[in-house]
């Protein structure tokens, strides 16, 4: 099938049922997720689709509310498992750290748990959830206050003030979605200023999203993408989108495949 029948297809299914998910098109076509998402591209450039977080909506439909938690953690669960050990390795025993909220953050507070001595911040109830061990004395874990949003986030006045005063060396920052010209984005406007405050709070910014992600806007933008100090992401990100990035200075570090050797970690 050409490429402009599969998009003909695509634009037909959005018509008709308001969206289509990337994975849906991978079975039926029985082509790439790659490929899928630049279909997707496509149609998106042209103002026929809009393009979200793991798939497309029809033009006009987009909506701010951002998927709940337990939604977004059933999306791409290998990649943010690769995603997560490579970032936890970054991490040295004794540091302090902040972790956002979100499923990709979330995956790398599983995986800091053997790691000794830590003081983590957080505005995400689940990250602390995950991290606090009653029978621990070398770890210190805080939670902000704040008002709980769709993703599970504590955010708002009350948690921008608590991390005013807060340094820590480095921040694991999850994101609704990554774009050249947009930056960092969420649809949830109370999550933008915590994540901004979060981010001042940091000496080393280490932003945590998988491929898909990549070209995503939210409603907000949280920080340009060059204000990130590295991006830990999968092996399916799209070779043009691994040289924007690294022309814009950032560190790229590619998970490894779950049947990878670690040493395989590209940068």
């Amino acid at each position: 099938m050409l490429a402009r029948q599969r998009q003909e297809l695509i634009l037909q299914e959005v018509e008709q049922t308001g969206g289509v998910r990337v994975s849906d098109l991978v079975d039926r076509f029985g082509v790439s997720d790659m490929t899928v998402r630049r279909d997707i591209e496509v149609l998106a450039r042209k103002n026929l689709v809009v393009k979200v977080h793991g798939g497309a909506t029809a033009a006009g439909t987009r909506h701010p509310d951002e998927p709940g938690f337990s939604v977004k953690s059933e999306i791409n669960p290998a990649h943010k498992s690769q995603i997560a050990r490579t970032a936890a390795s970054l991490i040295e025993p004794g540091s302090t750290i902040a972790v956002s909220a979100g499923t990709t953050a979330y995956a790398v507070a599983v995986e800091l748990r053997p790691i000794k001595r830590l003081t983590v911040v957080t505005n995400s109830p689940r990250v602390a959830e995950v991290l606090f061990d009653a029978d621990r004395d070398d770890q210190l874990v805080v939670l902000t206050g704040g008002v709980r949003t769709p993703s599970d986030a504590l955010a708002g006045p009350v948690a921008n003030t608590m991390l005013a005063d807060i340094h820590v060396e480095t921040l694991i920052l999850g994101v609704h979605g990554i774009d050249l010209a947009a930056g960092l984005t969420t649809p949830n406007l109370q999550e933008a200023q915590t994540n901004r405050a979060l981010i001042r709070s940091a000496r080393r910014i280490v932003v945590v999203a998988d491929h898909s992600k990549w070209g995503v806007v939210g409603l907000q933008t949280i920080a340009p993408l060059g204000d990130v100090d590295t991006l830990v992401t999968d092996a399916d990100l799209d070779p043009e989108a691994r040289r924007a990035i690294a022309d814009l200075g950032v560190q790229l570090i590619v998970a490894p495949r779950s049947d990878e050797d670690a040493s395989g970690v590209g940068q």
